[in-house]
């Protein structure tokens, strides 16, 4: 008995069925309802020589296909990668749209029981963790009040760093890969590193 096989888009292609049509139609109104039409109007939307080729238009299809089968950032209002997971509220990140590209990482962990600012240029590399709440040490399944981290323009976050609760980074902060920031560099300008991480160069 001969299996049932799927037919393929080029099926309906060749076919010229309406189902075609109607299926890339559905799916790109569902997408453009899904997510805010300001973080379709950035800078990533118009780097490929036909829009629909752009990186954030491959960015909506692939990680709303992604995220919908792994049940992850389902309610964020802007693309992420399924490898990058949101913790709380998705809103409560706040970012000028040409920085969507820090989402686009595996690994990245952005816990937001507080707020999370991340300020323009702002690179963030694969693995990092930032965190606005740790567990109460005499009750963990609690966890202490949350408080807000702010990420200045121009910085880059090296990967495998983790950024604590409460902390600053003032602009053209660069924080060495492999980095525990575990208290503010308000002034920025500065290179910083270690466990936990101090200046180790000015710039």
């Amino acid at each position: 008995m001969q299996k049932n096989k799927r037919k393929s888009m080029f099926h309906y292609i060749k076919k010229g069925s309406s189902y075609l049509y109607f299926y890339i139609i559905a799916n790109w109104l569902f997408l453009i309802r899904r997510y805010d039409k300001k973080y379709c109007k950035s800078k990533w939307f118009s780097d490929g020589k036909y829009k629909f080729m752009s990186s954030g238009w491959r960015w909506v299809v692939t990680d709303n296909r992604q995220c919908r089968r792994a049940q992850v950032n389902m309610s964020a209002k802007y693309p992420v990668n399924a490898g990058c997971i949101i913790g709380g509220n998705p809103d409560n990140i706040h970012f000028s749209p040409d920085e969507l590209n820090n989402f686009q990482g595996t690994g990245c962990y952005f816990q937001v029981f507080g707020n999370i600012t991340i300020g323009k240029g702002v690179y963030i590399a694969c693995n990092v963790g930032i965190i606005t709440a740790n567990h109460k040490t005499s009750d963990l399944d609690s966890h202490e009040d949350a408080k807000n981290v702010i990420i200045g323009d121009y910085s880059w976050i090296g990967m495998n760093s983790v950024i604590l609760p409460g902390v600053i980074l003032g602009p053209h902060t660069i924080v060495g890969a492999g980095s525990v920031v575990t208290h503010s560099f308000i002034e920025g300008n500065c290179v910083v590193a270690g466990n936990p991480a101090k200046i180790v160069r000015k710039l």
